[in-house]
């Protein structure tokens, strides 16, 4: 994901009082791998979410090298 904005994403201190704002704890949460990147304008998101794995046993969308 890219946007033109400059606040990076931040996750919240627990709260259990707190309604929404719970989307990067849900991502941060399921993700195999997350990063930042400050670009020249904006930032730039990456998340790495694994599927499901295949009968053979490899994740989905892993490359075997």
């Amino acid at each position: 994901m890219w946007d033109s904005g400059t606040t990076l994403p931040s996750v919240l201190a627990p709260a259990p009082d707190r309604l929404g704002q719970h989307g990067l704890e849900i991502v941060m949460a399921v993700c195999h791998s997350f990063a930042v990147h400050r670009e020249p304008v904006g930032k730039r998101i990456t998340a790495a979410v694994v599927l499901a794995d295949d009968p053979g046993g490899d994740v989905a969308g892993r490359q075997v090298m």
